[in-house]
């Protein structure tokens, strides 16, 4: 008699149905009792659990040799997948990379078969916890068939021992049809969850950084924690302190307060240890003079930091390093070499308004401006655009052209709109314009990524200050803000003297489409998605990218769902933010606005652009209220004919 699934014995008149017979046939489970079955599986649930801990391999393996039941091994791959499931990547490329070392030395080629079976027969109960379970699961079908662990034939053998319309079927599918019949399938599948089980430094560094603006932006500290623990990486927790210790310091007050609170809970809940935690601050008091170059008192703020921890109890102030002597401070630049630096600028700047030679500027500012000196970068700044100020829109356009192409530190930036800022007031006497005229060039900068956001608000926080509210700094700022926040500003703001971002007065229209068309058919052909959205950035147009979503859509739809090459790239671009939610949306509208004509070449277009919006939804791009029918289509079960 067979045992039934898990090792139960059936009583006779409840048999379990018969399974279709493969070639790679699937061994019955050992007589054994239900005892000794349920002893394994708490036992296998332990061995998966301290291997995501600790990324054993050796030590995974012979824990699962001594407990000497390789008839139970098939249990073993089912329960190590979904768990895997329902975690990071990082834990699904650790799964996928530890079934590859135990496949033929530990499991056995009928074993790992007969787990994949169950996992494929119980995909309906695994969606439950996990919504993407299909994708997931197809993909570890995949990349079990790329490891040469199960044959390619796994797919229509048990495509048919599988009910029509389970979830389990539709994992077979999308493993063939999404991953395998795919360009370069294997490089796709090998990389699907980053290609490697560990991080590198610099990923680690990365990803440290967004757990700290998100959390300082939510709040949300028990996320912040669960997210520092699933980076798996105690040993440099001492990052994850030094990072938060600068934010501190450079964003004080209430930032400040959040930033010790996380430290605190991560210290008493043994999230981050002491010894890591006393690391990440010797760190920064190491380094502390070249913070000091951002925040003039990083000294006294880091003190009062460690002041208040060690007060709190989390932190032995005691064991800390010493902070280094001080240096002595160089003596500022002298005003005669302002004087002339400020002559020259003003020459600089009326000869690049004559001709436009953006690199004639830069060589003339590196001679004239030698140590890069903060100072002198400031004034060119102040005079660049107060000089633009005075003329047309042409002047003002190629004076944010050469802002964006100078690549000045962002600190240097702020610092020359401080000086505008101071002067405003004077300077209205001669611009009655001037808020509108600084609200564009603040804003601008913004756009053109040669500051950020935040520094925009520490300007108008700093200038608060020392400037009452109507003055026309502040309101400079504060109208650039709200500019920003407005839908579409980006359009606006680029082209308000007249250009598109770029050293001309703008990509004709035909133009940037043509270039669209070419870079994605040379990223489908082949190319690096990198480099693809590299190029969709230097169009300098981020508010017709809308246009990249719609030519991908349609070459997709074309292609009948085929090609994943493009939708992957339309996933980095959102991720990236590269394609805002705005211009995804505006995309698929223009898409759905044309299906009828697209449907004169390929007939079943409505529906194959009704499976791109559903995907989008799931991935998070598209808005459940987004609609695929437009005025004046018909529409026939809920897609447009």
């Amino acid at each position: 008699m067979e045992c039934g699934r898990d090792g139960v014995v059936p009583p006779p008149e409840h048999q379990a149905p018969l399974k279709c017979t493969t070639e790679d046939a699937i061994p019955p489970s050992p007589t054994l009792s239900s005892e000794e079955f349920l002893q394994f599986k708490r036992k296998a649930t332990t061995i998966v659990e301290e291997y995501f801990s600790t990324d054993d391999v050796a030590a995974t393996a012979n824990e699962l040799r001594e407990l000497r039941v390789p008839c139970y091994h098939y249990y073993f791959v089912k329960k190590l997948v979904s768990v895997a499931m329902d975690r990071h990547d990082r834990e699904k490329e650790m799964a996928a990379v530890l079934l590859s070392s135990l496949y033929g030395d530990v499991v056995d080629r009928p074993q790992l078969y007969k787990g994949f079976c169950e996992l494929t027969e119980s995909c309906d109960d695994l969606s439950v916890d996990t919504p993407d379970a299909v994708d997931i699961l197809g993909v570890f079908v995949a990349r079990a068939i790329v490891d040469d662990m199960l044959p390619p034939a796994f797919l229509a053998k048990q495509g048919a021992c599988l009910p029509n319309g389970c979830k389990g079927a539709e994992v077979l599918r999308r493993a063939e049809k999404g991953y395998l019949s795919v360009p370069h399938h294997g490089e796709v599948v090998l990389q699907r969850w980053g290609g490697s089980k560990r991080i590198t430094v610099e990923e680690a560094k990365a990803r440290i950084s967004d757990i700290l603006e998100e959390y300082l932006g939510s709040g949300d500290r028990s996320e912040a924690l669960r997210c520092i623990r699933d980076l798996k990486i105690p040993f440099f927790h001492h990052d994850v302190v030094k990072r938060a210790l600068v934010l501190a310091v450079e964003r004080g007050g209430a930032a400040e307060g959040h930033i010790l609170d996380l430290l605190k809970s991560a210290s008493e809940e043994g999230v981050i240890n002491e010894s890591q935690i006393g690391k990440g601050f010797d760190r920064l008091i190491d380094s502390v003079d070249d913070l000091a170059l951002d925040v003039p008192n990083a000294r006294c703020l880091l003190k009062s930091v460690i002041h208040k921890a060690s007060s709190e109890g989390w932190l032995c102030a005691s064991g800390l390093k010493p902070f280094p002597p001080e240096p002595k401070k160089t003596s500022e630049v002298d005003e005669a070499s302002v004087r002339e630096f400020k002559a020259k600028a003003v020459s600089i700047i009326k000869e690049y308004f004559m001709t436009g030679d953006i690199m004639e500027v830069v060589s003339r500012l590196e001679t004239e401006n030698d140590s890069c000196c903060s100072s002198f970068n400031a004034i060119f700044v102040q005079r660049l655009i107060n000089a633009a100020m005075d003329r047309k829109s042409r002047e003002r356009e190629m004076a944010s052209v050469l802002l964006s192409a100078l690549c000045m530190p962002p600190d240097d930036v702020v610092a020359g709109f401080h000086l505008l800022i101071e002067a405003a007031e004077d300077a209205a006497l001669d611009n009655p314009a001037i808020v509108e005229d600084l609200t564009m060039f603040f804003a601008r900068s913004v756009v053109d990524e040669v500051i950020a956001p935040s520094d925009l608000e520490a300007m108008e926080e700093d200038a608060g200050r020392v400037k009452s509210e109507g003055s026309t700094g502040m309101l400079a700022l504060r109208n650039a803000r709200a500019l920003l926040s407005a839908k579409l500003s980006a359009e606006r703001i680029l082209r308000c003297w007249g250009g598109g971002g770029s050293g001309k007065a703008g990509w004709e229209l035909d133009e940037v489409k043509d270039m669209i068309s070419k870079l994605l058919q040379e990223y489908d052909c082949g190319g690096d998605i990198r480099e693809a959205c590299r190029r969709i950035k230097d169009l300098g147009m981020p508010f017709f990218h809308h246009e990249v979503v719609k030519k991908a859509l349609v070459a997709i739809i074309e292609k009948r769902g085929k090609d994943e090459r493009l939708w992957g790239l339309l996933r980095e671009c959102y991720g990236r933010g590269l394609i805002t939610p705005n211009q995804m949306t505006k995309g698929f509208e223009r898409v759905a606005d044309c299906v009828e004509d697209l449907a004169l070449d390929v007939p079943d277009a409505g529906k194959q652009f009704g499976c791109c919006v559903e995907r989008a939804r799931k991935e998070g791009w598209l808005d459940a209220s987004f609609s695929m029918a437009r005025p004046g289509q018909p529409v026939s079960n809920g897609v447009c004919s």
